[in-house]
């Protein structure tokens, strides 16, 4: 129990805020190479969260430190099909220095939790928790089972996290058809009669790619028509500026339809500048789902200043969207010319499901009986979750962290970014919506 709940019952609402904060303490910064201080500590921290309300919890380790929490609540009609509800406890990396409040400070400033993680995704993390414990202390069952899922390393793709339970604990899974996670159910507000509220349905797909060019090694001083690194950084610099063709998927198609009715305006894919410029801080995660990319992210080559060096790499981070795997990979060797040699780092795949069926109702539901100018739309993400590895196991899912902002706060730009807050009233809405929605869903 929190502090703020010692000595009487707290309400998911009353200790949420408390769970997030001290979530957001436990540093779990993923810089993709086992040298993080691991998740282990937030895996035992939510195990001991959901022990304390009669769940039984288990830990899985994949790698020392790289540990993951399952649980599953039994519902009250144990022969439907199961829904899953899932987070992940790692962060990326932040530079205290960068910030206001320090990122593992979990401080609360200006009607807000400060911290890495904050809104990626400790937040949801702290919901689900509050939710689950409310509901297990007032004997209040789900309509179905839930299988809740706490997991290490998404933020490096889902090896030690969602891919090794998907891949070496299948069983834990069963009968689950339906899942919600990360990104979506967050407001943005048209006016002051409609907020809409997206809800991710769509995610592009990943290819993290090593270049490499081979070229002949020589002294600094002389010609050399072969160098490795004035070839590999063209080629970088061909592809870095390069305008990928517009292409609008049907999820991205419902929800500039959708927009444009909000609006009372058209909106049209093809001219971006002007469809951009009315969709204020939600540009940036929009404007990334109507064209594959290829975003140059690394370099490295040479060793002393006199030496041309016989190899040169670069990483990329690729992304594709559904449908569009092979025109990705058409117009990268395309750009990127007969020199390089490109390979695989991650790679997973692309997803699209319909914005439809009774969890969507729910979804519905449940944001307008909290927001009564609330309307769900479905979205595309530009980036990945662990959505990917659940998919493997037929499960459907849908980006559905319910947070309703502040109009003015760039919420697309706190992904990843400096200064990252969740309002504190935000997660109290989110918990309200949240134990609706498990009601209906």
């Amino acid at each position: 129990m929190s502090a703020a709940g010692a000595g009487k019952t707290v309400s998911g609402q009353d200790e949420v805020v408390d769970l997030c904060r001290d979530l957001i303490r436990i540093d779990t910064s993923n810089y993709g190479d086992h040298s993080g201080p691991g998740e282990r500590k937030a895996a035992e921290w939510v195990a001991e969260k959901l022990a304390e309300v009669g769940l039984e919890p288990q830990i899985f380790e994949s790698h020392k430190g790289r540990a993951s929490t399952v649980a599953r609540i039994e519902g009250e009609d144990p022969s439907r099909p199961a829904l899953l509800i899932h987070g992940h406890t790692d962060v990326v990396p932040a530079n205290a220095a960068d910030w206001t409040y320090d990122p593992f400070s979990g401080e609360i400033a200006d009607g807000c939790v400060w911290g890495r993680g904050a809104v990626d995704m400790k937040d949801m993390d702290a919901m689900t928790l509050a939710v689950v414990r409310d509901r297990m202390r007032s004997g209040r069952k789900p309509p179905r089972d839930i299988v809740l899922a706490f997991l290490a390393d998404e933020e490096a793709g889902g090896t030690y996290g969602a891919r090794h339970l998907v891949d070496k604990h299948p069983g834990l899974f069963e009968g689950v058809t339906e899942a919600i996670g990360e990104v979506g159910g967050f407001s943005f507000t048209v006016n002051e009669n409609l907020r809409l509220y997206l809800v991710e349905t769509a995610q592009k797909g990943m290819h993290w790619m090593r270049l490499t060019v081979e070229g002949t090694a020589g002294h600094g001083s002389m010609t050399n028509n072969d160098n490795a690194i004035t070839e590999l950084c063209e080629a970088v610099g061909r592809l870095g500026r390069h305008t990928w063709p517009v292409r609008v998927t049907k999820t991205v198609r419902h929800f500039l339809d959708e927009l444009s009715d909000a609006l009372g305006t058209p909106l049209d894919p093809d001219d971006m500048d002007a469809t951009l410029a009315k969709l204020g801080g939600i540009a940036k995660m929009v404007g990334a789902t109507l064209r594959n990319s290829a975003a140059p992210t690394m370099l490295g080559a040479g060793y002393k200043v006199n030496v041309i060096p016989g190899q040169a790499t670069a990483h990329v981070d690729g992304r594709f969207l559904p449908g569009y795997e092979e025109e990705f990979f058409a117009d990268l060797d395309r750009i990127l010319g007969p020199r390089v040699k490109r390979e695989d780092v991650h790679a997973d795949k692309a997803l699209e499901t319909d914005f439809d069926g009774k969890l969507v109702d729910a979804m519905q539901g449940a944001l307008r009986a909290e927001d009564p100018i609330a309307r769900a739309v479905p979205y595309m993400l530009s980036g990945g979750t662990d959505a990917k590895s659940f998919d493997d196991l037929g499960i459907r899912c849908f980006g559905f962290a319910p947070l309703q902002l502040p109009p003015e706060l760039d919420f697309a730009g706190m992904f990843h970014g400096v200064d990252e807050r969740v309002p504190v009233e935000g997660l109290k809405f989110g918990v309200r919506v949240l134990d609706r929605f498990i009601d209906h869903a």
